[in-house]
C-alpha cells in the first residue's frame, strides 16, 4: 500500500509578508509596487506564488482594488509586528551619539502646517540633520493604519480609537477682515452689528469641509449669510481675506505674523476644536517617529 506523503507547509518569508502588507495598504498593484520600490508585475507574480503555495486566496479582486480576505487580515497583525521589530532593531543598531536618521511622514491640515508645524521645525532639523520629513496636507486624515503616514496633527473632537495620541490644546476661531471692515463694524451700533456682518462679502470653506467649526458657527449664528466666495482650505480662506475678497473665520493661531488681518470681535463662542497629535500604537516607539512625536508634543501648544 502506497503511503500518503503530505506536502510540506509553505514557510512565509519576511519578504512575502512585506509584499502582502504593501498590497493591503496600497490596494493596487501599482501602489504596492511604489511602496516596495519594485514593479507591478513583480508584485502580481509574488502574490500569485504566495497564494498558490498557501492554498488559499488572500485577496479579492474588485473595482476598488485588492481587498484582503479574512486570512489576510490575520496575517496583517503579524506582518506589522515584524515590520515594527525590524525598524526597532535598525534604530537600536545606531550609535547612541548619532542623530536620528530616516523619513517621518506627517499628515496635517494646511492651516496647522503653516501656523504651527513649520515655525517649530528649525530646532528639530538642526539637532537631527539626517532626518527627513514628508509633510502632507489635506482635509482627510491619511490612514496611519495603512502607514500612509507615521504621525498626524489634526483638529478634531473625536480622534480615532485605534490610534494613540495626545491633546495639544484647543483650536479657537475668530472672525477677521481688513481695517476697512473693522472700521465699518466699530461705527455701527451694537444691535446693528450682526446686520453689518451679514452685509459683508464672506469667504468660507467649500463643501470639502461641511463640518468645520467655522461653517457650523456661521450657519447657526448667521443663517441668512450665503458666502460669496469659497476655498478648499483654511489657508486659502485667509489668503482671500487678505486679498480683500471679504471677511471670514480663521483659527486664532493663524493671526500671528499677519498684521493686515484685523479681528472683528472676540474669540467666537461655540466655535472650537481640539488639536491632537496621533500615531499608530505599533510604530509610536520607533526612534525616528518618537523623536518627532516628542518634539511636536513639546513645541506645538495651544492654550
Amino acid at each position: 500500500m502506497k503511503a500518503f506523503i503530505a506536502k510540506p507547509q509553505y514557510a512565509l518569508s519576511a519578504y512575502d509578508l512585506q509584499t502582502l502588507l504593501a498590497l493591503v495598504r496600497g490596494a493596487t498593484l501599482a501602489e504596492a509596487a511604489r511602496r516596495l520600490g519594485a514593479d507591478a508585475s513583480t508584485v502580481f507574480r509574488s502574490v500569485q506564488r504566495i497564494e498558490k503555495s498557501l492554498g488559499q486566496r488572500l485577496f479579492e479582486r474588485s473595482r476598488l482594488g485588492y481587498l484582503p480576505t479574512e486570512p489576510m487580515l490575520g496575517l496583517v497583525q503579524h506582518a506589522e509586528r515584524i515590520e515594527a521589530e525590524l525598524e526597532a532593531a535598525r534604530a537600536s543598531a545606531q550609535r547612541p551619539h548619532e542623530g536620528v536618521a530616516g523619513r517621518v511622514r506627517l499628515t496635517t491640515t494646511d492651516a496647522v502646517l503653516r501656523g504651527l508645524v513649520l515655525p517649530s521645525l528649525k530646532p528639530l532639523l538642526a539637532q537631527h540633520p539626517l532626518l527627513q520629513l514628508d509633510l502632507r496636507t489635506g482635509n482627510e486624515l491619511a490612514s496611519l493604519s495603512r502607514r500612509d503616514a507615521d504621525l498626524a496633527l489634526r483638529a478634531t473632537r473625536k480622534p480615532p480609537d485605534h490610534l494613540v495620541g495626545r491633546k495639544l490644546g484647543t483650536v479657537r476661531f475668530v472672525l477677521c477682515g481688513l481695517k476697512a471692515q473693522a472700521k465699518a463694524l466699530s461705527s455701527a451700533k451694537k444691535p446693528q452689528a450682526m446686520d453689518v456682518l451679514a452685509g459683508f462679502d464672506w469667504v468660507a470653506p467649500d463643501e470639502s469641509l461641511p463640518e468645520h467649526p467655522s461653517v457650523l458657527w456661521r450657519r447657526k449664528q448667521l443663517p441668512k449669510v450665503t458666502p460669496r466666495h469659497y476655498a478648499d482650505g483654511i489657508v486659502a480662506v485667509m489668503d482671500a481675506i487678505k486679498a480683500g475678497l471679504g471677511v471670514g473665520i480663521v483659527p486664532v493661531f493663524m493671526l500671528a505674523g499677519e498684521p493686515s488681518l484685523v479681528p472683528l470681535g472676540e474669540t467666537l463662542t461655540d466655535c472650537e476644536s481640539d488639536l491632537w497629535l496621533l500615531a499608530h500604537a505599533e510604530s509610536r516607539h520607533l526612534r525616528r517617529i518618537a523623536v518627532v512625536y516628542d518634539h511636536f508634543a513639546a513645541s506645538v501648544r495651544l492654550a
